[in-house]
């Protein structure tokens, strides 16, 4: 019965999911939108079909694990630590700031203190699923404001690690209370032995063993090890060291981008991470009572004035006063205008000690789930916002005085000063690559060869020439390659699978990109053809040719004649007749 409950939680949270979340793409809304509506309409609050909740809030935990994972992937120690000046303060003082709000709002309506404090924690914690999918959404990410926000981020995260283990300190009962002083050391020991782990054990053992498993050329055994270490640190995080698991598995992602496997992990051991954030926000949605809320309206608007207002209000400034440029500091604040996943944690926690009541719960999904709705509308308006500001030069200038270019700032993207009709990307370094490679390094065209095999990837590496390691049918390593910004794509291996997809997806890319691909065999150029590709040669054709061109010099035939020859069977192979 439980296997069954999970299929029909799955296929009717998902179904539910698609419906809505393409109603509200098609509205101009973020499909965000659509999941929540989903959640609300498969829950048991709504009549029909009621999905399992419990399920549906454990799937949804391992897409927070894997959607952290994929961001430590992309965001290395140097980049957090390039943003610590104003991460740390900023976020300890928003949180400060949103705890004191939250808790003076609760009691207003007749809360008491102990109340009041938790709430207000609950609304100080940004969702981190929702500030991703916003700034990857609007390729923000890694920029300037991307970094800051996800370094926020992470010191929420801390912030609420330490509040789950000085919750029970301070409000539990005697018996399961510790001194305060004694719970502050004991959260500082287990954050600080977990980084040390990840840091010295990790670096030391991960990259050997996708070494070794990468040696197998079984994407299957590779993904499977990337799953097993994202969601093995991740859970050993919370029963060794008793920190919440999305760091522990931030922290694995960390370890694992820095090793030479961080773009095939990315692009093709979490396939599923998207599937699993949305089953996050259906098990959100499943949460809301829309009936209860009809009882305390007033808290509602008060926690939704602490989230839209007065948290970003305290970034923007926070961000601005340390002299980062105007954008930044808006982009940062906005999108942190919302609460998610760690607000519900520690809800959970309150209703625990018996200091939350089931309205405190309701009011933060709904606080949630109209945060979430209005969060990535809030964000498109930054640009009119920024036009409107430079249309008023002493108003702009005035709040982008001396703006500081900090050590953080990093475009996205690779360079982009080669002019692309003299950059290729050429697909895998067989005898063909190798060659292809030399030739237009020779002639002056910079070559990124994308490779499976990590052993050429280095060599290519130490020998000057820019190597990406990973699959070539995954949009993301064709990103990394920079075919967007290149003039040629090369092909050069006969029997790749899915070549043509390849070419499609490049073409989607960009479509100017001169695409010459390599078939095996004559009855495989028409799909590449189709597929986009402007030139297509097989080995088959190529021996004929070279046929050709010998019985015509040994006849006595003029190279003129040979020429007119040999391009006459190279179309008639080609298929170009």
């Amino acid at each position: 019965m439980h296997a069954y409950d999970l299929i029909l939680t799955l296929t009717g949270g998902l179904a539910a999911a698609l419906i809505l979340g393409f109603v509200t793409q098609r509205l101009g809304l973020s499909p965000i939108v659509g999941y929540l509506l989903a959640g609300t309409l498969v829950g048991p609050h709504t009549p029909g079909f009621v999905a399992d909740s419990a399920l549906a809030e454990q799937l949804a935990e391992i897409g927070v694990i894997l959607l952290m994972f994929g961001v430590g992937l992309q965001f290395h120690i140097e980049e957090l630590l390039a943003v610590r000046r104003v991460a740390i303060p900023g976020a300890v003082a928003q949180s400060a700031v949103a705890t004191l709000l939250g808790a003076l709002v609760a009691r207003a309506f007749g809360w008491d203190w102990s109340a009041g404090v938790i709430f207000g924690m609950a609304l100080a914690v940004a969702s981190t699923v929702v500030l991703i999918r916003v700034l990857a959404d609007h390729n923000d990410l890694h920029t300037q404001a991307g970094h800051i926000a996800v370094g926020w981020l992470v010191v929420e995260d801390l912030f609420t690690v330490v509040a789950l283990v000085l919750l029970p300190a301070l409000f539990g009962t005697a018996t399961t209370a510790m001194p305060l002083w004694m719970a502050l050391g004991l959260t500082a020991v287990k954050v600080t032995a977990l980084v040390a782990f990840t840091a010295i054990v990790g670096t030391r053992v991960i990259p050997r063993l996708l070494d070794y498993v990468a040696a197998t050329r079984s994407r299957e055994l590779f993904t499977l090890t990337v799953l097993v270490i994202a969601l093995g640190i991740a859970v050993g995080s919370s029963l060794i060291f008793s920190v919440s698991m999305a760091l522990g598995a931030f922290l694995a992602g960390m370890v694992v981008g820095r090793s030479d496997y961080s773009l095939r992990a990315a692009s093709e051991a979490l396939p599923m991470r998207d599937a699993f954030a949305v089953l996050f926000f259906v098990s959100v949605g499943m949460l809301l009572d829309p009936g209860a809320l009809i009882s305390s309206p007033g808290l509602v608007v008060g926690a939704l004035g602490v989230v839209l207002i007065g948290k970003p209000a305290v970034a923007l400034l926070l961000v601005w006063a340390m002299r980062y440029p105007f954008k930044s500091a808006l982009t940062v604040a906005l999108a942190l205008a919302q609460i998610g996943e760690f607000s519900f944690i520690l809800a959970t926690i309150g209703r625990e000690l018996g200091i939350l009541t089931t309205v405190a719960t309701n009011v933060l999904v709904a606080t949630s789930i109209v945060s979430i709705v209005l969060n990535p509308l809030a964000y498109r308006t930054i640009p009119s916002i920024e036009r409107w500001l430079r249309a008023r030069p002493r108003l702009w200038s005035l709040l982008n005085r001396e703006a500081a270019v900090p050590s953080d700032v990093k475009g996205p993207g690779r360079p982009t000063t080669t002019d692309p009709a003299h950059r290729a990307v050429v697909i895998g370094f067989g005898p063909t690559g190798r060659t292809v490679v030399r030739l237009l390094r020779d002639n002056g065209v910079v070559s990124t060869v994308v490779e499976l095999n990590m052993d050429a990837v280095r060599a290519l590496r130490q020998d000057g020439v820019d190597a990406i390691y990973g699959d070539a049918t995954r949009p993301e390593t064709l990103e990394a390659a920079g075919v967007e910004k290149a003039g040629s794509l090369v092909l050069g291996s006969a029997g790749m699978a899915n070549s043509a997809e390849v070419i499609r997806i490049a073409r989607t890319m960009n479509p100017g990109v001169r695409v010459l691909a390599r078939a095996r065999y004559l009855r495989d150029v028409p799909s590449l053809k189709d597929a986009g590709a402007n030139r297509v040669y097989s080995g088959e054709g190529e021996v004929a040719l070279a046929f050709i061109e010998d019985i015509l010099d040994s006849l006595g035939a003029t190279p003129e004649q040979i020429d007119r020859e040999r391009a006459r069977a190279h179309r008639e192979l080609s298929g170009d007749v």
